[in-house]
């Protein structure tokens, strides 16, 4: 009975969080973080992302954990629709960027299609208004590594050239499977695509 009140107050701490974070129509923070593309880092930056086009920011709790694999392996898999739409995509969690170098390499997840941000200290997560919470004790992702790490809200933001939010989509709101993001954020931008037609 405890453990059900504290899962109904842990959904219901994240659900008023996520109606505080940024919404459709909010300008997108800017940032730059360390991330991660088929095992190598480099700085990501959205200012110069948003002059190629839309960008999808999906923020995830933890490389290697059940949803999350889930997610990032439908990103990967569907890389050529947001390519053919001129989107481009970028997670953040706040894992460390040596977790994310093997995350963004390994073929079952990422498969070296898109870059994954290292958002550690959680500065880019609070500036979308998004909270985090640590990693239970004894914590471990699907390899049998602990994890030490925060988790940040599962929530994606569709970003138009113009700074301003396009799309949110939020676990805790919208009650959607990770693999739900993908396709709902591809059916955003493929819609500011056929705008542009």
């Amino acid at each position: 009975m405890k453990k059900w009140i504290w899962g109904l107050a842990l959904v219901t701490a994240f659900a008023v969080s996520a109606a505080a974070a940024l919404q459709p129509g909010d300008t997108a923070p800017v940032f730059t973080a360390e991330a991660s593309l088929a095992g190598k880092d480099f700085v990501f930056s959205l200012k110069k992302a948003l002059k190629k086009g839309p960008v999808v920011v999906y923020f995830f709790p933890s490389a290697y954990t059940k949803g999350c694999d889930l997610e990032a392996h439908t990103f990967a898999q569907d890389k050529d629709k947001f390519d053919a739409a001129g989107a481009t995509i970028i997670g953040v969690s706040a894992d460390s960027i040596r977790r994310l170098n093997s995350f963004s390499s390994d073929p079952h997840y990422c498969a070296g299609r898109f870059p994954v941000a290292s958002d550690p200290h959680l500065k880019v997560a609070t500036s979308y208004g998004l909270t985090a919470r640590q990693a239970g004790p004894g914590k471990k992702d699907v390899r049998g590594v602990a994890i030490h790490h925060a988790f940040i809200e599962r929530t994606t933001y569709v970003i138009g050239t113009d700074g301003k939010i396009v799309a949110m989509f939020s676990t805790a709101i919208d009650h959607i499977t990770p693999d739900e993001h993908v396709k709902e954020a591809l059916a955003v931008v493929r819609k500011l695509a056929a705008g542009k037609k």
